[in-house]
């Protein structure tokens, strides 16, 4: 297992994701940090659950990039999703990424938007844990948060989460997820129609 991982951060493997041809697919993985947890359905964190280390706070950053203003930027490997404000700044928030083989890249433009999403879970994540209930409505125990932001024609989407201690690590699906104070943040700043664009590292 260990030899497994050290190849994946040593080099980039190319594995499979179930999105469309639009969406580059580079399956590159930092297993460092993965975090094999289940799902919580019905947990509700507290103030002092959300209250993230640091490095992870949203914050007003310098950041470099040809992208216009209004611009949403993911780097998977960093762990951090960029509003471009223009003249050489960012918003910068701290997110969760996808595990080992859930990871992607590409261009998207945010197709709808949602305030206390439903939650249909996948059947992969059924079959993985069989316990989850098949459709749980919107509200504070919802994995999905308080804010969902939807990609393109993609099954992934920019949103909230019921677990806190997972921003800065890989451990979702194929989505983003920030705390719901970030992702109530995101949500007001940013309409339908903006551009997202996912990286595997930042531009050089």
């Amino acid at each position: 297992m260990l030899k497994r991982y050290a190849v994946h951060i040593l080099m980039a493997a190319v594995l499979g994701a179930a999105i469309p041809p639009a969406v580059a697919q580079t399956g590159q993985t930092a297993a460092r940090d993965e975090m094999q947890i289940d799902e919580q359905p019905g947990y509700v964190p507290n103030n002092e659950d959300e209250q993230l280390p640091a490095e992870y706070e949203r914050q007003m950053v310098f950041f470099r990039t040809v992208e216009p203003p209004g611009t949403i930027i993911v780097h998977t490997s960093e762990r951090y999703l960029y509003v471009v404000q223009g003249n050489s700044r960012a918003l910068r928030y701290g997110i969760g990424v996808g595990r080992d083989g859930f990871q992607w890249a590409g261009q998207v433009l945010i197709s709808r938007k949602a305030e206390w999403p439903d939650w249909t879970p996948p059947p992969e994540m059924i079959a993985r844990q069989p316990y989850l209930p098949r459709w749980m409505a919107g509200g504070p125990g919802n994995p999905l948060g308080a804010r969902a932001l939807y990609l393109g024609t993609t099954v992934y989407r920019i949103h909230g989460t019921n677990q806190p201690q997972t921003i800065g690590h890989a451990v979702s699906s194929g989505c983003f997820r920030l705390v719901n104070n970030d992702v109530m943040d995101l949500y007001d700043r940013v309409p339908v129609g903006t551009r997202v664009v996912v990286r595997q590292a930042p531009a050089l």
